[in-house]
């Protein structure tokens, strides 16, 4: 088994989804969790907690000895408030949330766009099957303002049913997983000027939006 693979089996064994994983030429393993909505912990709240994040360390320590993985120090932390979109789950997850995208290749003279994530409606079939077919629902040109949080997921489900765009949104802009370079959530911001993420947690509850590095050099 490759360290990898160790450290998805380790993180989503422990009730936790893997975001990302990074390795650096300096000997660096940086791993990102995030909690899963439907996962029970043993702190309250939707963020990331320091505790959660010895969790995982601990036991990431413990099973990468089994692959005399290379590294020299590992570090745990949450994906942040603009957390990446890498896998089909973390779409599915997502649909309805606002999200922005970087393409590979320009469309329509941009590679940038920001909307409500949805399901494909016009990509091919087996690219749906697999979860790596998207769409965005764009802003209407001239558009006023930006449609509700409420609005948007409703829209979203339409969208994944199969009910044509309303004739108030502009564009559903569709695209594949190996046509963007990069995909993250947008911070929602409340009118205290905090992202939704970054509100202050339950009591008890720490949250962990910058690295936090909880591993010791490799034994």
């Amino acid at each position: 088994m490759t360290w990898l693979k160790i450290v998805e089996t380790t993180v989503t064994g422990l009730g936790y989804e893997l975001v990302d994983c990074e390795r650096s030429s300096h000997g660096l393993l940086r791993v990102y969790i995030d909690r899963l909505p439907e996962q029970a912990y043993d702190l309250p709240g939707d963020l990331v907690t320091v505790d959660d994040c010895e969790k995982v360390n601990r036991q990431l320590q413990y099973a990468l000895e089994t692959v005399d993985a290379d590294y020299s120090r590992l570090e745990v932390s949450s994906p942040g408030v603009d957390r990446p979109l890498k896998t089909p789950a973390h779409f599915a997850r997502f649909v309805g949330e606002e999200v922005s995208i970087a393409l590979k290749a320009p469309f329509q003279g941009r590679k940038h766009y920001t909307g409500v994530l949805c399901a494909s409606q016009d990509a091919d079939e087996a690219a749906i099957a697999a979860g790596h077919a998207w769409g965005l629902i764009l802003k209407p040109e001239g558009g006023d303002k930006p449609l509700s949080k409420t609005a948007a997921k409703k829209l979203a489900k339409l969208l994944a049913a199969g009910v044509d765009v309303p004739q108030d949104v502009e564009e559903v802009l569709g695209f594949t997983l190996d046509e963007i370079r990069e995909a993250r959530l947008v911070p929602e911001v409340s009118f205290k000027g905090r992202s939704r993420r970054d509100e202050s947690p339950a009591a008890g509850d720490v949250a962990v939006d910058e690295a936090q590095e909880l591993g010791g050099q490799k034994k």
